[in-house]
């Protein structure tokens, strides 16, 4: 979907292979995408198709309460996931490559938080159209902070850079159940890497996104001023002043199937 172009106003500044962007909503933009967005949150928890056919089997107050169970209920799991949902939303609007699995589909309690890699970018690309990855880390605070930054840069550059093993593991492996043929490739090639790791550095891009309340911290261009400049780098914020009230209002939407 089209959710930033509609919602926020945006600042790029770029320096060579390092990129600095800032979001903040429009007046009336949240109104714009409130109702792409809460749908767009469930796709992230289930197949679409498969709530509508809840809705139709079951009706929407049954329906929504299947969809209830797999969506979390605290502040902190509700903010994490969010900012995971966000940040794979850029990725696809703004860059390109895909996010090919959901990941959190696969949670195996709704409050918990998942180990690996926040989401992993994918495609092919360059002169000769091969593999190429997107390594990102995403943060929501309330009030963020240089602890914060610092911490998410530093998962950044475990496994000197890569995608950790476990994680691309695991989005191979979603890829090759899928009956598309383009899905079965992709999943092939991030299977071979996981092995092979033969993949340059200049191949895996790196994205530190974050959403916060307090709007970008200074500490965010410090940290792409020393990020590495043997890959693109991009450092992500977006703006929301009433970062807890949005969360809270976006999952109540999400929850909210309707009744007719």
């Amino acid at each position: 979907m089209v959710l930033y172009k509609k919602w926020c106003d945006a600042t790029k500044e770029k320096d060579k292979r390092k990129r600095y962007w800032t979001y903040v909503e429009k007046d009336g933009g949240r109104d714009e995408i409130r109702d792409d967005l809460a749908e767009t949150m469930r796709s992230h928890y289930d197949r679409l198709e498969r709530i509508a056919d809840d809705v139709q089997r079951l009706g929407y107050k049954v329906a929504a309460e299947i969809l209830r169970t797999q969506l979390p209920q605290t502040d902190k799991g509700r903010s994490g996931d969010l900012g995971e949902i966000l940040a794979t939303e850029l990725v696809e609007e703004e860059i390109g490559l895909r996010v090919p699995v959901r990941r959190l589909r696969y949670k195996d309690g709704r409050n918990m938080a998942m180990r690996g890699d926040d989401f992993i970018g994918a495609g092919y690309g360059g002169d000769d159209s091969k593999l190429w990855l997107l390594k990102g880390e995403a943060k929501s605070n309330k009030v963020l902070g240089k602890a914060t930054v610092t911490s998410a840069r530093k998962v950044l550059n475990r496994d000197n850079g890569r995608c950790t093993p476990d994680s691309l593991a695991f989005v191979a492996n979603r890829l090759l159940e899928s009956n598309d043929d383009g899905d079965v490739q992709l999943g092939r090639d991030l299977r071979d890497e996981v092995g092979l790791k033969t993949l340059r550095a200049d191949r895996i891009d790196h994205m530190l996104f974050t959403i916060s309340g307090n709007g970008p911290h200074a500490s965010l261009k410090g940290d792409l001023e020393g990020a590495g400049t043997n890959r693109d780098q991009y450092v992500v914020n977006v703006h929301i002043e009433d970062h807890q009230d949005f969360i809270k209002e976006m999952y109540q939407k999400a929850e909210d199937l309707g009744d007719d």
